[in-house]
């Protein structure tokens, strides 16, 4: 499952803001992915693969600045799932691309991951 919301998210790091700006981010980043993905989500089993994608006219640094910037993103999802953003059963990716100028997205992607063999690291068949 593909979604794609247009949502702007900045690094949480580097933002120099009035704690109640970020707050109010944070909330209708939130509120946005959750409905987006109520709506477009059946039921889901894990585990699971969570890769999102900002898409801006400008890249983060790809270290922590790019995860601090998915941060109400990975929350949300997490929540939409029913589990805690640290289940083992859900693997989370951040990763960015060059979109236009002034455009902004976040592109979600959930996809069935595959359980491995504890012993022999291979694909279990589901």
């Amino acid at each position: 499952m593909l979604l794609t919301l247009p949502l702007r998210t900045v690094s949480e790091l580097n933002a120099h803001t009035h704690w109640r700006a970020r707050q109010k981010r944070a909330a209708s980043q939130r509120g946005v992915v959750e409905l987006a993905l109520r709506a477009a989500l059946g039921r889901v089993e894990l585990p699971v693969l969570v890769t999102m994608t900002r898409v801006a006219p400008r890249a983060l640094d790809a270290g922590d600045n790019l995860a601090s910037s998915q941060k109400h993103v990975r929350d949300a999802i997490a929540k939409v799932l029913g589990v805690d953003d640290r289940d083992p059963r859900v693997t989370w990716r951040t990763a960015q691309r060059k979109g236009a100028p002034k455009a902004y997205a976040v592109e979600i992607e959930i996809v069935p991951r595959p359980e491995l063999c504890p012993a022999c690291g291979q694909a279990l068949a589901r």
